[in-house]
């Protein structure tokens, strides 16, 4: 069999078992079908079935079975890479309708943390956006995307009728590979608390994100202003596993 056949069949296999569980047909202390079960059902070897198995223990779905079959254990879904990149697909994945306002874009110099987060000299030219971004039209967070020249100049036309900035970077060959995202409370300031219709001084879910392809090579600096009555956090752990968080929206307080 094929790299690319054993590749598809364990993504195949993997989606065919968190549908199971997100549907609730697995429920948490539910064990998952059997290895031969699995085989017998998508015509496979073991290696691809265990691969399948493994994607979701790492998403901390099952247990780690250790000699037997893995148990369920949460139903929750983790963040796809496309939702820790883009607000519309973090939105449309919560199943809210993503919509989008553009306050400005703009050539910028590069700050410091700008600079540093693109590997460029200070007050280098960039190009930010900043927008109010919507779940159901409802203003739940303030985005500023802030890109090199090189990425950034196609995007100077965007409009709320273009399709997703991370589709026009994907198509420009940008291929992002790796995030890295950090995160803070904050308050929101009387600019943020305009745009996002709640009082000065609310909590803020303040999220900075750095994204490069798989060579290293910077393509964005991004900085997110959520509102803290709209967020939520979850995780579900299996011991010598990776720490899945999932980010979530929630109607926001009256």
């Amino acid at each position: 069999m094929s790299t690319s056949q054993t590749r598809q069949q364990h993504v195949e296999i993997a989606e065919y078992l968190q549908e199971l569980i997100h549907s609730g047909d697995l429920a948490p202390g539910d064990q998952l079908p059997s290895e031969a079960e699995l085989c017998e059902k998508f015509g496979s070897s073991r290696g691809p079935v265990r691969q399948a198995v493994a994607t979701l223990r790492a998403e901390g779905l099952v247990s780690s079975g250790r000699g037997r079959r893995s148990m369920v254990l949460s139903t929750q879904l983790s963040n796809s890479f496309e939702a820790l990149l883009s607000a519309t697909a973090f939105i449309e994945e919560e199943g809210r309708k993503a919509g989008a306002k553009i306050i400005r874009i703009a050539r910028e110099r590069a700050s410091e943390a700008v600079a540093d987060a693109l590997d460029i000299d200070k007050d280098e030219s960039v190009v930010e956006i900043m927008r109010v971004r919507t779940a159901d039209d409802v203003p739940v967070m303030v985005e500023k995307l802030v890109f090199p020249t090189k990425w950034g100049e196609p995007l100077m036309t965007l409009t709320p009728q273009s399709l997703p900035v991370h589709k026009q970077l994907e198509e420009m060959g940008a291929h992002v590979d790796n995030i890295v995202r950090t995160a803070h409370i904050a308050q929101a300031d009387s600019d943020q608390a305009a745009l996002l219709e709640i009082a000065e001084g609310a909590p803020l879910f303040h999220v900075t994100l750095r994204a490069s392809t798989y060579q290293g090579e910077p393509v964005e600096y991004a900085e997110y202003a959520v509102r803290g009555d709209v967020i939520t956090i979850n995780q579900s752990n299996v011991r010598g596993g990776s720490v899945p968080v999932k980010l979530g929206l929630k109607n926001p307080q009256n």
